[in-house]
């Protein structure tokens, strides 16, 4: 028999006290341990025993929902005790846990063992042992509830208004819905063996000494009225899976790296596993992989986090690089929106696919409010051609740079003054709209916040490279006398840029400029980018150098976003004194771009030193703490892991540290390695460059060794 509520149900099994969400109640701050498995851009959060609550930021989510908000395993009506949990691969974790002792007996003879696979949905099989010396007869509750709360609900803690939830259980398996139409959520759980109540799925099972017990739980989700397959089918090997195919494959196309710090390669294997387990599918060109922005909280495209992360991980899969822009062009602005901030030409700052759009920035699946991401997109296409991609898939994608470099000139810079600034056009967007995009991010060194619209010192520098990328894919597809009107227009920004940029006084760029054209005179790391885009002229970039090791902006574990000299500075907040290892990254790469190898060498030593200390694993970011007050570097609370562009960011290092810049259209293969001496012996073997692949090895004489064509 079927039936249906739309309330919550009541049973003897089940735990009414379990049932909530993001709507009913504030969670605390998700804890350190929680646990993170991810597969593309769904992904599960829980406590180490396994367990999801729905008053904490825990969940299976699927297209930005909170598709399953309770899942609570009990053993005789008691929690289980978590023991370890056991990380495979990305999309995968083991939870070990305990059940209470058996009547009459003091130890705990009951191990409950839970392999957790997500994908799409969610596998998770059971077994339970018993290491007891006699017949151990149990019950098995598995708790169930979905509520559908929105992601950024859950992950904020908001009370947001969440859909009525129909509820449906019969024979072993419970359904779960909500929303209409296009919009509609579901999701089944389908328990083997299990009878299905109001709430619950519930097994009995006698278990002989030194005997176990399995079973498998699948949830299964559904949009619009579509079940998606699940990836982990019950009938075949785990092996078999899509997930561990894609893993596998990705595994194996990406070159194999040695070197002799224990850190740097356990970063780099790192970096590797986890951009494989962020990469998200197009839904509109399957097979097309580009990158989400990490997890768990931003499993899905953003504009200016998906063209860094690719471009550092460029030697690892050009492949990755290409298929972004193609993605990111065709959501390329068509209309004036100001809403979602859309504009003919300007490359997207994220997609959402939740059920309720109103929650998304700019009420709309898809915001705009990005300054950079368009720049950076005609800077990566150069860069993709540079390093061999096909110039017939690049010349396609030249209407798309031109249209861009229109927006630059017509939408970004709207006031005429010759320098790309934002502002939000209304009180639904970011106030902020670089990468620092907190409410506090751009503020003078006594403190002030600028007032917009703002123009960033590391924008004019991008803008500037997209200029000289213009000129030269110009000359790539129209001959040698192509691209002039693109070069002069970037050695007039240049110009311009160190004009009113500089500080003599202070050494080192400002900031930005803010309302009144002032220079926002806070030591900020933005200008680090500064050198990478090589928009700096020579004769200051030794000043900025110094600048970016001082004690006030080095912390010993990377480079600070901003100074410990400035009245805004805090080491604990998301922008003001952390430390961002995609940040320090380009630091690194403009320091070598200017030939200051000793102090990109420092940098890059430290951040894999930090990458060590987090167990090869660099989060979001960390605190900025100086290093010898705290000897370790200090998490901060909130930080994403893995994330996309931290992953990326020792893939990023190493480049640098070899100096390896291809242009392959002309020939040029440039490699001249000046990697940390605890770095030691550095190998990389099947390096895809253009068609073909190489080995580099810093300690053979002639560096480079062809391994194909």
């Amino acid at each position: 028999m079927t039936d249906t509520l739309a309330t919550r149900p009541t049973d003897a099994a089940f735990d009414p006290a379990e049932l909530g969400s993001a709507s009913t109640a504030t969670p605390p701050p998700a804890p350190a341990d929680d646990v993170t498995v991810v597969e593309g851009s769904s992904f599960c959060v829980s406590n180490r025993a396994g367990d999801i609550s729905a008053h904490r930021p825990h969940g299976v989510f699927f297209l930005d929902n909170r598709i399953v908000s309770t899942w609570r395993l009990l053993v005789d009506d008691e929690p289980v005790e978590p023991l370890a949990v056991v990380l495979g691969e990305p999309f995968e974790a083991t939870f070990l846990t305990r059940a209470a002792p058996r009547p009459g007996v003091h130890d705990a003879t009951l191990v409950v063992e839970r392999r957790r696979m997500v994908a799409d949905g969610l596998r998770e099989d059971l077994v339970v042992r018993n290491h007891g010396r006699e017949p151990a007869g149990v019950t098995v509750q598995l708790l169930v509830d979905a509520d559908f709360a929105d992601l950024f609900d859950v992950k904020d803690g908001r009370r947001g208004t969440t859909p009525e939830v129909e509820r449906r259980w019969a024979g072993e398996e419970l359904a779960l819905a909500a929303g209409h139409g296009g919009r509609r959520r579901g999701v089944r759980v389908r328990g083997q063996g299990a009878t299905a109540l109001p709430g619950a799925l519930v097994w009995r099972a006698t278990i002989a000494p030194q005997g176990e017990w399995r079973t498998s739980v699948e949830v299964l989700a559904s949009s619009a009225g579509h079940e998606v397959a699940t990836a982990f089918p019950l009938d075949r090997p785990l092996e078999q899976a899509e997930p561990t195919r894609r893993m596998q494959d990705w595994r194996s196309a990406t070159p194999e790296f040695r070197c002799g710090d224990p850190d740097l390669q356990a970063a780099v294997e790192r970096s590797v596993l986890d951009l494989g387990a962020l990469r998200i599918q197009d839904p509109e060109r399957p097979g097309a992989n580009v990158v989400a922005a990490g997890a768990p909280w931003f499993m899905a495209l953003f504009g200016r986090d998906a063209l860094l992360a690719s471009w550092m991980a460029l030697p690892f899969d050009p492949g990755l690089a290409l298929s972004t822009l193609q993605t990111l062009a065709r959501h390329q602005g068509r209309a004036v929106d100001p809403m979602s901030e859309e504009e003919p030409g300007k490359i997207l700052h994220e997609v959402r696919l939740g059920m309720d759009e109103s929650r998304a920035l700019g009420g709309s699946s898809v915001y705009y409010g990005s300054v950079d991401a368009t720049p950076l997109f005609v800077m990566l296409l150069d860069r993709v051609a540079r390093w061999g991609a096909p110039l017939e898939e690049v010349a396609a994608l030249l209407p798309a740079a031109d249209r861009a470099l229109d927006w630059v000139e017509r939408f970004g810079d709207a006031d005429g003054d010759g320098f790309v600034e934002y502002q939000r056009k209304t009180d639904r967007g970011l106030l902020n709209q670089g990468w620092k995009d907190s409410l506090d991010s751009i503020s003078f060194a006594d403190g002030r916040l600028a007032d917009p619209p703002i123009a960033l010192a590391e924008v004019q520098g991008y803008v500037y490279a997209a200029y000289i990328a213009r000129a030269h894919l110009a000359r790539l597809v129209g001959g040698t006398d192509a691209g002039a009107d693109w070069q002069a227009r970037a050695t007039d920004l240049k110009r311009r840029f160190n004009e009113r940029f500089w500080l003599p006084e202070r050494g080192y760029f400002a900031l930005a400029l803010d309302r009144d054209k002032k220079p926002v005179d806070a030591l900020a790391s933005n200008q680090g980018h500064c050198l990478w885009s090589g928009v700096a002229d020579d004769d200051k970039a030794g000043a900025v150098a110094e600048a970016l090791l001082s004690p006030a902006m080095f912390s010993g574990w990377g480079v600070r976003t901003l100074a410990t000299t400035a009245a805004a500075y805090n080491p604990v907040s998301y922008h003001n004194g952390s430390v961002w290892p995609h940040d320090n990254a380009i630091v690194v790469a403009g320091l070598v771009r200017y030939g200051y190898v000793g102090h990109a060498q420092r940098i890059a030593e430290a951040v894999v030193e930090a990458a060590g200390a987090f167990g090869g694993r660099l989060p979001e970011l960390f605190c900025g703490f100086e290093r010898a007050a705290t000897g370790v570097p200090v998490p901060y609370p909130t930080s994403c892991s893995p994330q996309a562009w931290s992953a990326a960011a020792p893939l990023s290092l190493l480049t640098s540290m070899l100096r390896l810049d291809p242009c392959l259209p002309h020939g040029d293969l440039r490699v001249a390695p000046v990697p940390p001496r605890r770095w030691g012996h550095v190998r990389l073997s099947g390096l895809p460059i253009g068609r073909g692949r190489m080995d580099l090895d810093t300690h053979d004489p002639e560096v480079l060794r062809a391994a194909g064509t």
